[in-house]
């Protein structure tokens, strides 16, 4: 059968990766693509990104499954136009994708249905929300209304910082908008959040609507600097399993946030189908509040997740598409998988594209067996140089992935690999995992 991915980053590349092992997937497509998946015998770019001229690809070339990875295209409606048209595809539709495309909506939702979430106000005045973060104090958080790759939430430690967010998620001339927030319809508006104090972890499931296969639980590193530091980004790493989602907090994320939402959608006659990640925010007192809601697998922790699954995933996700969930249970390696992320110079605000990269890895037919694999993300083929050059185009280059049998293994795989890829101006943390090997070191 053949299987397209929608996409072109990181994420994707690992989704069409697993996709490509299973005995039954012939072909597998990946629309745009990037550089790595263009090298991959066992993938093929597709240079359509227009919603209905993919749709009308993938009836001509008889696409049994179609896999959305971005949140761009779950929110401009692609699994709607698909479904209208018989197509199999794996993905929320765009009322169901509002849970990440508009924050808003988000937390009227968990208000609504009495999931746990941090107090909240929304504005579209820059005038009222400055008034707000005046009365709240700092710390405090900033999240624009609308899709913004992962960079349109500003955890404010000081209320200059608070202030600075407000005047660029709420900027009159829409040219003016360093974030790179696609605002939503009605215009700019913002979401402001009391801070929680805790540790994060990225808790995913699969979704048919009525019935949950829960990924396993993994833990990026949003702020560009070792040691947490530095601005948010869109994950500098990732690592699985997240050891401070214990059993007792995986039971509460499910019982008290994964359960009552997919429940929620459905009475609200919006079923959620395809991915859904709930970002979690876990108290010393093992307390579990809501930090915001994805409709689609995360980046990076999409690249670590693909390297410990077991399981076929286009069987999975056949049945997800077919609303029996309830028959599937995921297999997963017991081992601890890690991944760094390589990101371009200017990263996160200005990244710079077009540097050559090398001493990247060659494609192997059997990388579904080996313990470290490049996942790239921002990269494209090179117009000039030798075959198979590749260069930058994004911010986050490639994600340098090992799994092994503990995180200070996986640690030093990865960033043994990573040592041998260069490009001008590259940049990485250096401390991917280390909450894993505290809290381990602490039980």
């Amino acid at each position: 059968m053949k299987v397209l991915v929608v996409g072109g980053g990181g994420r994707e590349h690992a989704l069409a990766w697993k996709l490509a092992q299973s005995p039954k997937v012939q072909a597998v497509y990946v629309a745009p693509g990037n550089g790595g998946t263009a090298l991959d015998a066992r993938l093929e770019n597709i240079a359509i990104t227009d919603v209905k001229a993919l749709r009308e690809w993938a009836i001509t070339e008889k696409i049994a499954l179609t896999v959305v990875g971005p949140e761009q295209p779950l929110a401009a409606g692609i699994v709607d136009e698909f479904r209208a048209h018989g197509l199999r595809v794996f993905g929320p539709t765009q009322a169901a994708a509002q849970l990440e495309s508009s924050k808003a909506f988000s937390k009227a939702f968990m208000q609504r249905h009495g999931i746990p979430t941090a107090e909240y106000e929304t504005f579209t005045d820059a005038v009222a929300a400055h008034a707000y973060v005046d009365e709240k104090g700092a710390p405090i958080v900033i999240k624009a209304d609308g899709l913004a790759a992962g960079k349109g939430v500003v955890v404010a430690m000081s209320l200059h910082e608070a202030h600075e967010a407000i005047e660029f998620m709420l900027a009159p001339d829409p040219s003016f908008n360093p974030l790179g927030v696609t605002h939503n319809a009605g215009g700019a508006r913002v979401v402001i959040e009391e801070f929680l104090q805790g540790e994060e972890a990225s808790f995913i499931v699969m979704c048919d609507g009525k019935n949950v296969a829960v990924m396993a639980t993994s833990q990026d590193h949003k702020r560009l600097l070792d040691g947490d530091q530095g601005p948010n980004t869109g994950g500098m790493g990732a690592y699985s399993p997240a050891p401070v989602v214990t059993p007792t907090v995986h039971a509460r994320a499910m019982r008290e946030i994964i359960l009552p939402t997919i429940k929620g959608m459905e009475k609200d006659g919006i079923p959620f189908t395809g991915f859904l990640y709930a970002g979690l925010m876990i108290a010393l007192d093992g307390k579990v509040k809501t930090l915001e809601f994805n409709c689609r697998m995360g980046d990076p922790e999409t690249q670590p997740i693909m390297l410990r699954l077991k399981s076929d995933l286009f069987e999975v996700m056949m049945a997800a598409t077919s609303g029996k969930l309830d028959e599937v249970e995921l297999e997963w390696d017991r081992r601890v998988a890690l991944g760094v992320v390589m990101a371009a110079h200017g990263y996160p605000m200005s990244p710079r594209k077009g540097d050559l990269i090398s001493g990247l890895p060659a494609v192997s037919p059997s990388a579904a067996s080996e313990d470290v694999v490049v996942f790239h993300a921002g990269t494209a083929s090179a117009v000039v140089g030798p075959k198979g050059s590749v260069v930058s185009s994004g911010g986050r280059v490639v994600c340098v992935t090992a799994l092994a049998s503990s995180v200070r293994e996986a640690q030093y795989l990865a960033y043994e690999a990573a040592q041998s890829i260069h490009f001008d101006g590259a940049q990485y943390r250096k401390d991917i995992g280390f909450r894993a090997i505290d809290t381990r070191s602490r039980s």
